[in-house]
C-alpha cells in the first residue's frame, strides 16, 4: 500500500479504553468503539478483539468480517486492517501479545501471521474466562489468564492442524452445519443421515477431529451464543435461554455454571461493569 498507515503502540485503540491491565508480556484492555471508520492501521503486537456488545465490520488485505457480539479475531503484528462501527453501542476486549510472551511460553511467534476469524465456539468460552478473571484481581490472576491463553493456542494450533491435513469431506460439513444451525434440533441419526456416513462412525469420528463428543461441542454452541445475548438487557434469562435451543430457565443455568464456573445472572453484571 502507497499511503501511510498509523502504527498504533501497545495498549492504544481507536475509542475510550475504559480498562487496562499490563501483566508479564499481556496487555489486556476493555474499549469502547467511538470511531464510525477507522481507516487501514496496525498494531506493533500480536492481539485479539473480542466483541462483547455490539458489532463491527472489519476488513483486511483477503477479507471482510462481520462481527456481531461473541466474534473472536486474531492479529498478527503489523497486520494492516480497517474498521466500521454501524450505529449503537460496540465494545470489545483486546489481548495483545508481545514477543517475551511467546519467548516465555516457548510458543512459535512466526505461527501467528496473517488475520484470523476464530469461529470454533470453544476457543470463545475460553476468552469469556479470560474476560472473567479480568474482573477478580489476585495473586493468581496472571498465572490463570496464561494458562488460559495457553491453552487457547494449544486449541488453535490443533485446529489447524486438523483441518490443514487430508480429512474426511463430512468433518468439515459437520463443522459448518453446527456452527450454522446450532438451535436445529438434531439427533445422531438425522446427522449422519444429511453427511451420508453411519451413525456409529460418526459419533466415533467426531471426538477424534473435535476433541470432545458431539454433545458436548452442542452443548458449548449454544452456551457461547447465550452469552453473546447477555449484554442484551432486554432479554430474560429465560428469553435467553429458550433462545438458545435450552428447554426451559433451569437447564440453561445448570450448564452454563458447569461450563463457566459462574451463573448466568451474575456474569451479566460483569460483562455489564455492574457491582456483584
Amino acid at each position: 500500500m502507497k499511503f501511510s498507515m498509523k502504527n498504533l503502540s501497545t495498549g492504544q485503540f481507536f475509542g475510550d479504553t475504559t480498562k487496562t491491565i499490563h501483566l508479564d508480556g499481556i496487555t489486556l484492555t476493555d474499549t469502547e468503539y467511538t470511531h464510525d471508520k477507522v481507516d487501514w492501521h496496525y498494531h506493533e503486537n500480536a492481539y485479539f478483539t473480542f466483541i462483547l456488545q455490539g458489532c463491527v465490520i472489519e476488513g483486511n488485505k483477503k477479507e471482510i468480517y462481520h462481527c456481531p457480539a461473541g466474534s473472536l479475531l486474531f492479529h498478527n503484528w503489523q497486520d494492516a486492517h480497517y474498521n466500521i462501527k454501524p450505529p449503537g453501542f460496540t465494545r470489545g476486549f483486546q489481548i495483545e501479545l508481545h514477543p517475551s510472551w511467546f519467548n516465555s511460553l516457548q510458543l512459535d511467534f512466526s505461527s501467528t501471521e496473517g488475520s484470523r476469524n476464530l469461529l470454533n465456539p470453544e476457543l470463545k468460552i475460553l476468552m469469556y474466562k479470560i474476560f472473567k478473571e479480568t474482573k477478580f484481581e489476585g495473586s493468581n490472576q496472571q498465572l490463570n489468564i496464561n494458562a488460559l491463553l495457553a491453552d487457547l493456542f494449544g486449541r488453535i494450533a490443533v485446529t489447524e492442524e486438523t483441518f490443514s491435513r487430508k480429512i474426511p469431506a463430512w468433518v468439515r460439513q459437520i463443522r459448518e452445519i453446527l456452527n450454522d444451525s446450532p438451535l436445529t434440533n438434531w439427533t445422531l441419526r438425522g446427522l449422519a443421515h444429511t453427511l451420508a456416513i453411519h451413525p456409529v462412525h460418526l459419533s466415533r469420528g467426531f471426538s477424534k477431529y473435535f476433541n470432545c463428543t458431539l454433545g458436548e461441542y452442542i452443548r458449548t454452541i449454544k452456551i457461547e451464543r447465550s452469552m453473546g445475548m447477555l449484554t442484551e438487557e432486554k432479554y430474560s434469562l429465560t428469553e435467553i435461554a429458550l433462545a438458545c435451543g435450552f428447554a426451559d430457565q433451569s437447564h440453561f443455568i445448570r450448564t452454563f455454571k458447569e461450563l463457566n464456573d459462574i451463573r448466568p445472572a451474575l456474569y451479566r453484571k460483569l460483562l455489564l461493569n455492574r457491582p456483584c
